[in-house]
């Protein structure tokens, strides 16, 4: 017998052997607790994130309304005499 005829020997029986395997009765509570708390931390963190987003433009906008990185920064050096 090759493996793919115990293979489909294998299928053919988990088929023949009737309805679907019983299933805990406390599966459904178990599956909406953990839902429920992947969907919490989800939302906790997009939260967090939208909030440090948030304090990062904040932080950007005060930098640069103080330090103005647009204009052109003050000469340090006296531009030499020509005429006297």
């Amino acid at each position: 017998m090759s493996q793919q005829e115990r293979r489909e020997a294998a299928v053919r029986q988990l088929l023949d052997a009737g309805g679907p395997a019983p299933v805990p009765p406390d599966l459904h509570t178990d599956a909406v607790r953990r839902g429920a708390g992947m969907l919490r931390r989800r939302t906790v963190l997009r939260r967090a994130g939208w909030l440090l987003l948030l304090a990062a433009v904040l932080a950007f906008a005060v930098w640069a309304a103080d330090a103005r990185p647009w204009t052109e920064p003050p000469s340090r050096t006296t531009p030499p005499l020509t005429r006297w």
